[in-house]
């Protein structure tokens, strides 16, 4: 009975805290946005942790309340959201534009300023580190990935799809898949939670977490703009950044 409590205040405090952030304020301006993606991407999302949601999840509305824009938060699997934002049910998400061919976002969309790095890597196995010591070592192989993220190359590599970087890191321990695509981040979190060594091996991917926002509404950007280099200005983006990571390492 304790433990049910307990879970049922965390989920009020989540819902205080979106309620907060999905309430008109009498801005002119509203953009939907989707948050989850994956439930296991730790530290940038975390679905059951109301008090640490993750770095996205805070970040998201502190970005679009300096910009004064109404953020109303729609929950959609991951391999739903880019259609969502092709159609327009979606007006943003939160990307890196290493992830996409040629780093190109497409016609529809423009891009906000930088607002953190992020890296990903080919992870695996100690033991199998050596054979992806170099990126085109992926090439033709089965590679474990998260079902509907993209990913630059995949036309290059066999994709192995699973539902989070939590059961790549499993699928690694049970040799369902010899290698991974995954954050840093992520990958060392769930390394550490399940007991499972794994080992960073070629960069797959590395650049900048950018808003991806539809056309319509580029005339939003100078005021997002100004709201990242705000956050960054007072150091509350490397604050929440440290936060989360500290405890990790590469």
């Amino acid at each position: 009975m304790v433990k049910r409590c307990l879970q049922y205040k965390h989920l009020v405090r989540f819902a205080l805290f979106a309620l907060c952030f999905t309430q008109p304020h009498a801005y002119a301006e509203q953009l939907k946005y989707n948050i989850t993606g994956s439930y296991s991407w730790y530290p940038y999302f975390i679905g059951d942790q109301a008090e640490a949601p993750g770095m996205i999840t805070e970040l998201i509305p502190l970005i679009l309340s300096l910009a004064k824009i109404d953020g109303e938060i729609l929950t959609l699997p991951p391999k739903r959201t880019n259609n969502a934002l092709e159609t327009g049910q979606l007006d943003f998400d939160i990307v890196s534009p290493s992830w996409f061919e040629k780093q190109d976002l497409g016609p529809l969309f423009v891009k906000s300023a930088p607002i953190m790095q992020i890296t990903e890597y080919v992870v695996t196995l100690p033991e199998n580190v050596s054979k992806y010591k170099d990126i085109d070592q992926i090439k033709g192989k089965q590679i474990g990935t998260v079902r509907g993220y993209l990913y630059h190359d995949d036309k290059d590599f066999i994709r192995a799809d699973f539902t989070s970087e939590q059961e790549l890191v499993k699928a690694l321990d049970k040799h369902r898949v010899d290698a991974i695509i995954s954050g840093n981040y992520p990958a060392l979190y769930w390394s550490t939670q399940l007991r499972i060594p794994v080992a960073l091996a070629a960069v797959h991917s590395d650049g900048d977490l950018v808003f991806r926002l539809r056309k319509e509404h580029a005339d939003l950007l100078p005021a997002i703009n100004q709201a990242i280099a705000t956050l960054k200005a007072n150091g509350k983006i490397d604050a929440i950044v440290k936060n989360y990571t500290q405890t990790l390492t590469s």
